[in-house]
């Protein structure tokens, strides 16, 4: 193939991906499958990389790279970024109705009302139908040049779609970050002591500001768009127009949209809005009204803020007033302290509240939160209940300042706050709440599976100082777990054969079970095929660690620091005593499989998530937790996460359910 062919060949997949990219982010319509969608990929990369000169910045291969950034520079806006002026009640909208009907001398309009998307402002700004320029808002004047960044979410596209784009096209939207993904990221980060993020707007606008692209990248960010700032080339008679326009050019836009011709189908829209909340993706406080007619935004004109023909309308929250009655702390397994408000039951969005989270010290000092005061109550993401602020005006004086405990609350250990982190933490490794919840994971299903070894029972095993780590399960004996509340002979005997079963389990299993920080189970499969045994993985150093894959700099020190307390070579000998003869893993894996590196995503209908990795360890592969370039194959089962995403833009091949089966078979 001669140069000329090959560029011909490069656009014609380019606009072929492009539109199956928008099919797919964008209209949730696929019309290829993921196999097919990865060979027009893959062939694309081919192509690139035998012909380097070829390769544009708009190439879907360009999505992301590029060294880490030392700064944003600041850019201008060819229009300010204006915002909304907010009403809150009904009255004020029609006082808004009537100043645009005073202003437009009786000139017929409409209005289009749609969700108010409580995301990050951005402007991306288009020249021949090519992702030029993206930032934010900033101080609506100029903000900072985050383009980098916002290459990296699947739904922007870097060329707009169809052959008749302007030759100027500035839009502004919204990036915000799923519901359930926000809630994840911030259970994995008060895990680790980290600051959670207040909401999701606040953790897509800390996204955003990520130096690195690439981290940027693995956050789970989505983009809406409804408005543009400068345009050239085409017209757009009213907001309809322009929200038809970005379909069309290929960017999401709001799900649902109401035209409205008078102020009673406003209020109408805004019920069924608000009832349609939770539905969405995002979060939203509101609508947002907009005359339909852009003819006319002229002579509205703005105040120096807000455009006089838009305005946002906003419900009151879903909240809850009742008395704090405590503060109480949760010791975690990896001795977090988590300050939890005790309150007055109150009946909140469709449950009854009668415990909430503070997060942390911090948390609680910003706020202001004190025992006996009236505070109110939220759930954050609509789901994990809150406590957003306190009601100053009821306090009557006897209410107390919290302070976080010197000591453990549960063994009475010491309390640190190391470097960084805004947690306090029990250093007492020893600590019942600890110990407990040690006990319980090292025993879970995806652990060593020690069946029947329930919360209930792991209480009064610590209780009663019958085991004081893992090894001491392998120790006891049927008389001793007869003995127990709500035990029987036949309960004990099976919790003792399932004890004796849990000795041959694979060594990644054991790793897991034995709680190191920052080693999940795909760090402790990572972690199996690169050593031939427990031995060799206790004796590396923090920088043999390093070297490999998918292993950073903090889990090194970790496992390193780990493997090198005496508490935890005892605890290693006390199991080689009892019999624990774990199945070694080998750094030379053969099979089928084997150089092959698996991702799962989504729910799998023949398969647990634990069987199907067993299944690819077996046969020599790897099962991996995060996507990466060295990813071999994505597996995707029902309703997958943003892993999906991620294999698309790096151009992972996809297989489903049923493929996967059949390379399982052969």
């Amino acid at each position: 193939m001669n140069f000329a062919e090959a560029e011909k060949k490069i656009k014609h997949l380019r606009s072929v991906i492009e539109r199956h990219n928008r099919l797919y982010y964008v209209f949730a319509r696929p019309e290829i499958s993921d196999r097919e969608y990865d060979r027009l990929y893959a062939e694309l990369e081919a192509l690139e990389k035998l012909s380097p000169a070829l390769i544009t910045p708009d190439s879907p291969t360009q999505r992301v790279g590029g060294e880490p950034l030392r700064e944003f520079r600041q850019v201008r806006h060819s229009f300010p970024m204006m915002s909304l002026a907010n009403t809150y009640s009904r009255d004020e909208l029609v006082r808004f109705h009537e100043r645009i009907q005073r202003l437009l001398s009786g000139e017929k309009f409409s209005y289009v009302l749609e969700p108010k998307i409580d995301g990050a402002a951005i402007a991306l700004r288009y020249e021949k139908g090519l992702l030029q320029l993206g930032s934010t808002r900033g101080d609506g004047i100029t903000g900072d040049d985050i383009t980098a960044n916002l290459r990296a979410i699947p739904s922007i596209p870097l060329r707009l779609a169809g052959d008749r784009t302007p030759e100027i096209i500035e839009f502004r939207g919204e990036v915000f970050m799923p519901r359930r993904d926000f809630l994840a990221l911030n259970r994995a980060r008060e895990e680790e002591g980290l600051e959670p993020f207040a909401n999701p707007r606040n953790a897509a606008a800390g996204s955003l500001k990520l130096l690195d692209a690439r981290e940027a990248g693995r956050r789970p960010l989505d983009a809406v768009f409804y408005g543009a700032g400068e345009i050239a080339g085409i017209n757009l008679a009213t907001h309809e127009e322009m929200l038809a326009a970005l379909k069309l050019f290929g960017l999401k836009t709001p799900p649902k949209y109401w035209k409205c011709l008078s102020l009673e189908e406003v209020f109408r829209a805004l019920d069924e809005l608000k009832a349609m909340r939770p539905d969405f993706p995002f979060e939203t406080d509101g609508g947002v009204l907009k005359v339909n007619e852009r003819g006319l935004y002229a002579a509205l004109g703005a105040t120096a803020k807000s455009p006089r023909w838009a305005a946002a309308f906003k419900y009151e929250p879903e909240r809850a007033e009742t008395t704090l009655k405590s503060i109480t702390v949760q010791v975690g397994r990896t001795g977090v302290l988590t300050p939890v408000a005790e309150l007055e039951p109150v009946f909140l969005s469709g449950s009854t509240i009668n415990r909430a989270t503070l997060h942390n010290a911090g948390e609680i000092q910003r706020k202001d939160v004190r025992i006996g005061d009236r505070v109110f109550i939220e759930k954050a993401g609509e789901v994990i209940p809150e406590v957003v602020s306190v009601n100053i005006a009821a306090r009557r004086g006897h209410e107390k300042t919290f302070k976080m405990p010197e000591s453990c609350p549960v063994c009475g250990g010491e309390i640190t706050r190391r470097p960084g982190e805004v947690a306090h933490r029990c250093e007492n490794l020893q600590c019942p709440a600890q110990l407990k919840r040690w006990l319980r994971h090292f025993a879970a299903r995806g652990a060593m599976d020690i069946e029947g070894l329930g919360e209930a029972l792991v209480d009064q095993l610590v209780d009663r100082g019958m085991a004081r780590n893992p090894a001491d399960l392998y120790f006891l004996k049927k008389e001793q777990i007869a003995g127990l509340e709500r035990m029987a002979e036949k309960s004990a005997a099976n919790l003792m054969t399932a004890i004796e079963d849990s000795k041959k389990r694979d060594l990644w299993r054991l790793i897991f079970a034995l709680g190191i920080r920052q080693v999940g189970a795909k760090m402790a499969q990572t972690l199996e095929t690169h050593f031939t045994g427990l031995d060799e993985i206790m004796a590396a150093d923090r920088e043999t660690l390093e070297k490999i894959p998918d292993l950073g700099p903090v889990a090194a020190d970790a496992i390193a620091a780990f493997f090198k307390m005496e508490r935890n070579i005892s605890l290693i000998t006390r199991l080689k005593e009892a019999g624990v003869r774990w199945k070694a893993g080998s750094k030379t894996k053969s099979g089928p499989l084997a150089g092959k590196t698996f991702v799962l995503t989504g729910a799998l209908a023949g398969y647990s998530r634990p069987e199907a990795e067993e299944l690819i360890r077996r046969r020599g592969g790897r099962a991996a937790s995060a996507v990466s370039k060295k990813t071999s194959f994505v597996v995707a089962g029902n309703e997958p996460g943003s892993k999906l995403a991620q294999a698309q833009k790096l151009g992972i091949p996809v297989l489903s359910e049923e493929e996967f089966r059949k390379m399982l078979d052969e």
